[in-house]
């Protein structure tokens, strides 16, 4: 009798996982400021403000073209509807994404969660 109530509560703990990518995640809700590197005469980030967006929840972004739906699986951050679709980004930190290339490699432009002390 205690194996019959053992196993469900197992199986609802357990994470769920996505096919193939992972646990399926969120990213935190606020602004995303996107950039490319500068160089070592000038400021450390060029930002990029056509490529920066917000997370508002845990599926849907906004850009200043619109709004959309994202899926996070694991590392990986696909844009799946609105302005962004299409776009890849590979999850460093909760804060930090690197857009991925088409070639599947890390891209030089970096969307970092905007805090106090990076306004």
């Amino acid at each position: 009798m205690k194996r019959l109530i053992i196993l469900p509560l197992l199986l609802i703990t357990s994470p769920s996982l996505a096919v193939p990518g992972g646990v399926i995640d969120s990213l935190p809700a606020g602004d995303y400021i996107c950039e490319l590197p500068g160089d070592a005469v000038g400021a450390a980030g060029i930002r990029q403000p056509v490529q920066s967006f917000t997370i508002l929840n845990a599926n849907s972004y906004q850009t200043q073209d619109g709004r959309g739906a994202y899926l996070l699986t694991g590392d990986q951050l696909a844009m799946t509807s609105g302005p962004k679709r299409g776009q890849r980004f590979h999850r460093i930190t909760n804060r930090f994404l690197r857009l991925i290339e088409a070639d599947g490699t890390d891209g030089a432009l970096r969307c970092v969660r905007q805090v106090v002390n990076n306004r």
